[in-house]
Formats: structure tokens, C-alpha cells, sequence
């Protein structure tokens, strides 16, 4: 384990010398070396004892899910979607931007996660997640090669909330867009169709309400 770690922490050394940190093969070294270093929870830990830690440094597969009646949540909790109106738009930097229904949506590949949510000082949630693949959606919209940043909006109102995710970790998939959680629709104060769940970062960063995704360059 030592040598592996020694050797991983060379490679990054190496490759980050040469400059050239958009490479695929940098990014499969970042993020093995980012696993082997985060602190794996115990399956009995205190949510309370994790509000004011980083999720970047924590492997939660251990933990137990938080129940949804006790989801805690941030932001706007009361916007209401019209869902006869709604729709998903890929736009930006892609070959054939879309608008998708939430059925439409429905019917792509799925994913399903574990993933832990922090809103620093307030409350720790770790909720089982299950949203569309990034990865079929965008292939779907046929990004161009410039693509470096997914720019996440929502809700369409006034006060609307954006957040831009690097392009390798949603084609990842560990950043995705949920419509249920824990089994259940997403409930309407959770973000309700579609929010985002992007694993290692702050729950301050997962818009809700989703509605736009705009592909950028860097």
C-alpha cells in the first residue's frame, strides 16, 4: 500500500510538472490518490459530527442513510414547477441542443447512488440517490471537443441559482441529477424534478429545481 501510495503521489508530481492537467490520465490518478486518502466513517457515526467537515474527505459507503423525514435542506423549499411547461435544455457548446420532458428524461439511463450531503455548520444528510446518467445526456446533445465545464441553473424564477461542475466529473457520473431520493419522488422542497447531487462537494452547490444545463468552455 505504501509504494502504491508513493508511486501515485509521483505520478502526480510528474504529470502536473509537465502541465498537462486535463489529461485522462491525470484524472484517473487524482482520483484514486483522492480515495486512498479520505477518512472511511463507521457505520454508527453522529450525523451532527460531520456538519462542519469537508465531504471531499470523507468515504461515506459506511453510513446509514438518513431518513427522508429527517432531510434537512437549504434554499428555496416551495417552488412549484410547472410541469405542463417544464422542460430540461442542454444548450451551450453542444451539436444538437435539447429540450426534454420529464418523462422524456425517464426513460434515459439511470443511475443510483449513496451520496453524502453538507451544508457546513448546519447539517449532514447522506441520502441514496437515483438520477439520469450525465453521461447518456450529454452524448445525447453531442458535446464539442472545447467542452471543459457544465453550468447547472435553476430555478427559473429571479433569484436563480447556478453552479459549474468540470465536464470529466459529470461524464463521471459523480456529478448527476436526481428525481428520486431514498426510494421516493423528489419532494417538492428538495428540488423537485431534478437536482443536482454532486458527490465531495458542499450541499450549497446542488441546485435544485434544475432546468438548464449550458455547456462552457473553461
Amino acid at each position: 500500500m505504501k509504494k502504491r501510495r508513493e508511486f501515485l503521489k509521483a505520478s502526480i508530481k510528474w504529470i502536473t510538472g509537465i502541465g498537462v492537467l486535463i489529461h485522462p490520465l491525470f484524472s484517473a490518478i487524482r482520483s484514486a490518490y483522492a480515495k486512498m486518502n479520505k477518512i472511511i466513517l463507521p457505520k454508527a457515526t453522529d450525523r451532527e459530527s460531520l456538519k462542519s467537515k469537508d465531504p471531499a474527505d470523507l468515504d461515506a459507503r459506511n453510513l446509514e442513510l438518513t431518513p427522508l423525514k429527517d432531510f434537512e435542506t437549504m434554499g428555496t423549499v416551495d417552488h412549484a414547477v410547472n410541469m405542463d411547461t417544464w422542460r430540461l435544455e442542454i444548450t451551450g457548446l453542444v451539436q444538437n441542443p435539447i429540450r426534454l420532458t420529464y418523462d422524456q428524461i425517464m426513460e434515459l439511463p439511470s443511475i443510483e447512488r449513496d451520496v453524502l450531503m453538507i451544508c457546513p455548520g448546519v447539517f449532514s444528510n447522506h441520502g441514496r440517490w437515483k438520477g439520469v446518467s450525465m453521461k447518456a445526456l450529454l452524448n445525447q446533445a453531442g458535446i464539442k471537443k472545447e467542452a471543459a465545464r457544465i453550468n447547472f441553473k435553476g430555478p427559473d424564477i429571479q433569484y436563480e441559482k447556478t453552479a459549474r461542475y468540470p465536464i470529466e466529473d459529470v461524464l463521471a457520473d459523480t456529478v448527476f441529477l436526481a428525481y428520486t431520493i431514498n426510494g421516493r419522488i423528489l419532494p417538492q422542497k428538495h428540488g423537485f424534478p431534478l437536482r443536482v447531487v454532486a458527490e465531495g462537494t458542499y450541499g450549497s452547490d446542488w441546485v435544485k429545481y434544475v432546468y438548464g444545463l449550458e455547456v462552457e468552455t473553461a
